[in-house]
């Protein structure tokens, strides 16, 4: 969202300018989750060894997922004002760092085929980053409909005028 000044004839008007993301912007993202989830499901479904290991990485993941989420709400929320306390920000990251390394020396500590390992690495990696594009893609949506409702009820209709 931008605001932009216009003076005409000796009075400024303000506009709002709403950025809103292209529909094939958010088939792309929705399409690059999708798969990612595929990716990361097929390898967890036909991971060799024993069923501990795969019901380790299948929490791994899940909770690499969902702290990922957390912390872009995080991030988002505060990126102008700091408006949650040091020590929930303690918990976002800690949850989130915690979730990665522990998910990542459970794929390290795997006796499996390298190349299989590479393609759990790989897949897990691209759920994230998709992860964070989907949350600020959704942010993003909310924000324009939230400034978009704000426009609407401060701007006078045509009947008033």
């Amino acid at each position: 969202m931008r605001h932009s000044l216009n003076h005409d004839e000796g009075e400024f008007t303000m506009h709002t300018i709403i950025h809103r993301d292209t529909r094939a912007w958010r088939v792309q993202v929705w399409l690059s989750f999708a798969i990612a989830i595929f990716l990361c499901g097929t390898g967890l479904a036909y991971l060799p060894g024993h069923d501990i290991d795969r019901a380790f990485m299948v929490m791994g993941y899940l909770f690499c997922l969902t702290a990922a989420f957390v912390l872009a709400k995080f991030i988002r929320d505060n990126q102008r004002v700091a408006t949650d306390t040091p020590l929930w920000r303690l918990v976002v990251w800690g949850a989130f760092c915690c979730a990665m390394l522990l998910t990542g020396w459970g794929l390290w500590r795997m006796a499996i085929n390298e190349t299989y390992k590479a393609f759990l690495l790989v897949s897990w990696l691209y759920l994230i980053t998709t992860t964070f594009t989907l949350a600020k893609t959704l942010r993003d949506a909310h924000d324009a409909d939230v400034a978009d409702a704000t426009k609407r009820t401060r701007s006078p209709s045509p009947q008033q005028s």
